[in-house]
């Protein structure tokens, strides 16, 4: 993907080949002895047990300029916890495990959730949420990172190019976002980036007429990439979603607290592949089909809040506009497939392109009946000002678990 195309709507970094890993990493080396960076990895215990997290940490374990990594571990009972213990323990950077179904952890958010602010349910939007506070909590840190656990093709300078634009001192950016082309197993990859955000964008576009934001996403090669970086001035009153909307939530946020010329999307990879989701199309609650509902609705909240007016007639008519778009950029994409030598099912994402469908006219019912729904989980500056002692308590309880006390 080598090449130096600028979208006019937010800065992108290539990567030209010209530069050896090495000079990259010394030259972070030199900006973190005063901007420190951490590094955020929500993990689920399962994913312990897989291939790609056991060389997500040997090239980790390579990395000298990383000042903390926080692990967010779910779904995991107290011997399982022992045992990530154990295996995170190979990390030569300073670390911690926070045991977020632990009694102490939970102790402690419930002191939120006694007040109506607490996260609404358990998931990779709440895991963040309470790694960022931590994170906010030791205040030693200048630059955030965050990628996930289940990257079977990852590599250290993933994480290199991610964090330079945002620790460069001379350099303006407070998010960086990665892209990369997914492919994984001889197929084209990123469904629900092809086959729902890309042609429910422009299909927006159509329908609403311009928006800003519109164009915004749209200027991202991969809004729905789990790898990005920010100063961590910003993270105080970052408001995440707590639902599968996380990717899109963040860019929104950016958008509304930081503007597009603090954003910037880097290319991290020349190929990426991990875990990829059953599409669950019999299953709402699972898989793509409970994930294309979450996406859809941020899209949906977030135009709604910038003065966009929709009905059910808008969404009746942005299903019909986007399901010919899709299906249009469905046979572009099988040809790009058949050039590049990749497998292609075309009846496959036919199936994904009609359900995604569905949920867009499912998830504009469900944002026109529950106009009161509050999807984000409180920002750190109001879990402060309901709780000024709770993030020094959240420290002792992740250093009590730590030490087995």
């Amino acid at each position: 993907m080598a090449d130096f195309h600028q979208n006019g709507n937010i800065a992108q970094f290539h990567d030209l080949r010209t530069r050896p890993l090495e000079e990259l990493e010394y030259r972070l080396e030199t900006f973190a002895q005063t901007r420190k960076i951490s590094l955020i990895l929500p993990s689920l215990f399962s994913e312990l047990e897989g291939a790609a997290l056991a060389k997500i940490l040997d090239e980790l374990s390579k990395v000298k300029y990383l000042h903390r990594i926080i692990i967010g571990l779910d779904r995991a009972d107290a011997a399982q916890f022992a045992e990530a213990k154990r295996f995170f323990a190979r990390l030569p950077q300073n670390h911690v495990v926070i045991w977020n179904d632990g009694p102490r952890v939970r102790a402690v958010m419930e002191r939120l959730a006694a007040q109506g602010i607490g996260p609404i349910e358990p998931g990779k939007g709440r895991n963040v949420w309470g790694c960022i506070g931590y994170l906010i909590a030791c205040a030693d840190s200048a630059v955030m990172a965050i990628h996930d656990c289940d990257i079977t093709t990852y590599d250290r300078g993933m994480l290199s190019r991610l964090v330079y634009p945002v620790l460069h001192p001379q350099l303006p950016y407070h998010l960086s976002k990665g892209f990369y082309p997914r492919i994984g197993n001889g197929r084209l990859g990123g469904r629900v980036t092809r086959n729902l955000v890309s042609p429910l964008l422009i299909s927006l576009k159509k329908v609403v007429g311009d928006r800003d934001y519109i164009d915004y996403l749209r200027a991202f090669r991969y809004p729905l990439s789990g790898e990005v970086a920010m100063r961590t001035a910003s993270l105080p009153d970052l408001r995440l979603p707590s639902d599968w909307g996380l990717e899109i939530g963040v860019l929104s946020e950016a958008w509304r607290n930081l503007g597009p010329r603090a954003v910037c999307q880097v290319e991290i990879a020349d190929s990426y592949d991990h875990k990829h989701q059953e599409l669950s199309h019999e299953d709402a609650q699972t898989g793509l089909n409970r994930m294309s509902m979450d996406i859809c609705k941020a899209i949906f909240r977030k135009l709604a809040a910038d003065g966009t007016v929709f009905s059910s007639n808008i969404f009746r008519t942005l299903k019909a506009t986007y399901y010919r778009r899709a299906l249009d950029m469905l046979e572009v994409y099988s040809h790009d497939a058949m050039m590049n030598g990749l497998a292609f099912d075309r009846h496959a994402e036919e199936k994904s392109i009609a359900l995604f469908a569905e949920n867009i006219t499912n998830a504009g019912q469900v944002f026109l009946d529950t106009p009161q729904e509050q999807p984000f989980i409180p920002n750190w500056n109001l879990v402060h000002a309901a709780d000024p002692e709770l993030m020094a308590d959240f420290r002792v309880a992740v250093a009590a678990d730590q030490a087995g006390a």
